[in-house]
């Protein structure tokens, strides 16, 4: 009587065994399947979830064999657990992604800044010409742009746009700053002359010549270089003694040669 009842009670006790065993398989694959499901759809939805590997999703879901030894109650904890492991190894992705890419546009934005610098070339700053004296000799007559002074070859009072230098017939006249040769021409009024361009607006006039065979239109000529020779070929100065007749202009304007001759 006694052993049929221990083997009644024996054989309830692998019965309920045996349920709760075939409970917890069966939570396990739904718990399985339902996060592989959320995993799937957030797969779908956002394409951060992509970087969830395979491997991440297994070591997040739990072993089936530890279900198999554990009550109702622990699986039900273990599914929040999963879920609340998920959304935040989610989360953390994409704060991570959400950092790299504010990171990338940082350095984009870096290295645009640094080609900008790169390629910003400050314009060379040409400074103005220093001009020294063309020949040897003191002023006979002086610049009157904005004042009158007599002359003897017109009888008259006149404005005057540069200096005169007195000098020997035949001296030499060098240019008073490097340039370029604009141009050789027998002026009308201040006869035989040769006009350099400088930099920076600047030109320089030498007239009342003798002689230019030293230099050509077109020429580049160094400071100090020989153009010609002191003459006596400007009609409107005719009758003054032998001189260089030497202006200087800024811009097509001409200005006191005083104040630039070093």
């Amino acid at each position: 009587m006694r052993r049929g009842r221990r083997e009644k009670i024996d054989n309830n006790n692998n019965f309920k065994r045996f349920v709760y065993a075939s409970v917890g398989i069966l939570l396990a694959i739904i718990i399985t399947f339902i996060v592989t499901l959320i995993i799937y759809n957030n797969k779908l939805k956002n394409s951060t979830y992509s970087s969830l590997t395979s491997e991440k999703i297994a070591d997040l879901v739990p072993n089936t064999e530890n279900y198999l030894n554990e009550t109702n109650d622990y699986i039900e904890e273990a599914s929040s657990d999963i879920g609340k492991s998920i959304e935040e190894a989610i989360k953390d992705i994409e704060s991570k992604e959400e950092k790299t890419n504010a990171d990338t546009k940082k350095e984009e934005k870096k290295e645009e800044t640094t080609k900008k610098e790169e390629t910003k070339v400050e314009p060379e700053k040409v400074k103005d010409p220093e001009f020294t004296m063309p020949v040897k000799g003191e002023n006979m007559r002086e610049y009157a742009k904005d004042s009158l002074i007599y002359s003897e070859t017109l009888e008259e009072w006149v404005t005057h746009l540069g200096i005169d230098i007195k000098a020997d017939r035949t001296s030499v006249v060098k240019a008073a700053e490097a340039g370029t040769i604009k141009s050789i021409k027998n002026d009308p009024r201040y006869g035989l002359t040769i006009v350099i361009e400088h930099v920076n607006g600047y030109e320089s006039i030498y007239s009342n010549l003798l002689t230019t065979e030293f230099v050509t239109e077109g020429e580049k000529v160094e400071k100090g270089q020989s153009i010609g020779t002191v003459g006596n070929s400007a009609s409107f100065e005719i009758v003054d003694e032998p001189h260089l007749h030497f202006e200087i202009l800024k811009d097509n304007v001409n200005v006191d040669p005083n104040i630039y001759l070093k």
